[in-house]
């Protein structure tokens, strides 16, 4: 007769092996939404400068929006040091 481990040995590695497997799953799902993420914030990096270039030739380069008012703003800075 071959030598076994406890039942409760074999449960505990059991057990163990179950929640391996299901951490590296977790871990995988996790790499892949992290990849989507990613492509996801390239297509809104991508469509934001195409708004903004289009905002940029409709209000000009020195201005500046105020993302919860819609209001344009002359940037002060760069208004000055035109009419000096």
């Amino acid at each position: 007769m071959a030598k076994k481990i406890t039942e409760e040995e074999l449960k505990r590695l059991q057990g163990m092996n179950a929640e391996f497997t299901k951490t590296k799953l977790a871990l995988a799902d996790s790499l892949l939404q992290q990849e989507a993420l990613m492509l996801q914030m390239k297509d809104l990096r991508s469509a934001f400068k195409v708004d903004e270039k289009n905002l940029m030739e409709a209000y000009g380069k020195d201005v500046s929006i105020d993302l919860a008012t819609g209001e344009i703003k002359e940037n002060i800075e760069e208004a000055q040091t035109v009419q000096e």
